[in-house]
């Protein structure tokens, strides 16, 4: 095996790992499921109380009149930033160059829409004002992420969001919300999900990734929005037959971790402190904004690799399964709190941070 091999396997191996809510497997299925009637009735094509119910719960929640289920979040983006170029018949939206749309999609929103972006800000800077003020001619909508997942979660303050939500509804741009993981900036903004969500036109919210259901996306907005998303989840193949699987442990999993985000955050604060302390690593940022953040090493990835892995086969603690080259010398990897942290002895934590700075010191 390679390092990066034995790294997964090291990390695989451990007792405890730190980040996440657990291993994904048939347990969250089954955990989700044990208390649903088993007569209950699944959703057909989009209809029914299963997904109905549901949709209902969720616009109620995020403070929008209507929402819609999707499979994946990569469908409810593409199809949101496509409604709202149509209805200003311009084919441009706006975003971050580390945006999902740009980097993890293979160009979909330009070869199934044919819509052009315009990249805001350097690939390392959040979006400000002044990003969108300064764009290059005119586009249908502005898509921001948060937390901005691939520069370590970071934010823009709550003035600067408000700021650029004015600014859009002076120049008749709508404003799209990427928030697969909003919940998880809510301890930081001191706001309620409904405040965050009323400067935005139109809102994305992953079920899987800080929730932990199966798969699938809420996309909510206005009623001609969201009638119009209909249409192209059908056009795209996302009316399947039932979605009900994902329907329920999405439902489960949101009420049983929707209130836990502060502790998240709390725990993410803790854990970046101990990194820190190590020689050679440091944390993007350095002190999180939600309960995610990066860890950076001054090593090169194969020597990080190695010495990653023998911490976690020495100490039990699975700190992560991989690491990925930022240039010949550094490498980083993401770490992303949930259920598992508050289950692991925080003596056996500690050894594992003692041992991670004496192997880079050495």
């Amino acid at each position: 095996m390679n390092k990066m091999e034995i790294l997964k396997k090291a990390f695989d191996e451990t007792s405890y790992q730190l980040s996440g809510h657990g291993p994904r497997n048939a347990k969250v299925l089954k955990q989700a499921f044990q208390e649903i009637d088993e007569d209950t009735k699944s959703d057909i094509y989009g209809t029914g109380a299963a997904i109905n119910d549901f949709e209902e719960k969720m616009a109620s929640f995020l403070g929008k009149k209507k929402a819609v289920f999707f499979p994946s979040g990569t469908m409810a983006q593409q199809i949101a930033l496509r409604i709202w170029c149509d209805e200003k018949e311009l084919a441009k939206v706006a975003y971050h160059p580390l945006s999902h749309l740009e980097i993890h999609e293979e160009g979909g929103l330009k070869k199934l829409h044919g819509i052009e972006t315009v990249l805001l800000t350097d690939r390392n800077s959040i979006i400000q004002l002044e990003d969108i003020k300064t764009m290059s001619g005119d586009v249908a909508c502005v898509l921001l992420e948060l937390p901005q997942r691939e520069i370590g979660g970071q934010l823009p303050d709550y003035e600067t969001l408000a700021a650029i939500s004015e600014y859009c509804r002076e120049k008749d741009i709508r404003l799209h919300l990427d928030g697969a993981r909003i919940l998880e900036t809510l301890p930081f903004y001191k706001k309620s999900i409904e405040e965050i969500c009323s400067l935005f036109d139109s809102v994305y919210l992953s079920m899987y990734k800080g929730i932990g259901g199966i798969a699938g996306a809420i996309l909510a907005g206005n009623d001609d929005f969201i009638k119009e998303s209909k249409v192209w989840k059908k056009r795209h193949g996302g009316d399947l037959i039932s979605l009900y699987p994902y329907i329920f442990t999405a439902d489960y999993y949101f009420e049983l971790r929707k209130d836990n985000m502060a502790d998240y955050y709390e725990a993410a604060k803790e854990l970046s402190a101990k990194y820190n302390s190590c020689e050679g690593i440091s944390t993007l940022p350095e002190v999180p904004v939600s309960n995610m953040f990066h860890v950076h090493i001054d090593k090169p990835k194969e020597q990080a690799a190695e010495i990653l892995a023998e911490v976690q086969q020495e100490s039990g603690i699975g700190l992560t399964g991989y690491v990925r080259e930022i240039n010949d010398g550094s490498c980083y990897y993401e770490v992303s709190l949930g259920d598992s942290y508050a289950g692991v002895p925080q003596d056996k934590v500690e050894f594992a941070f003692r041992l991670l700075d004496e192997k880079l010191k050495a």
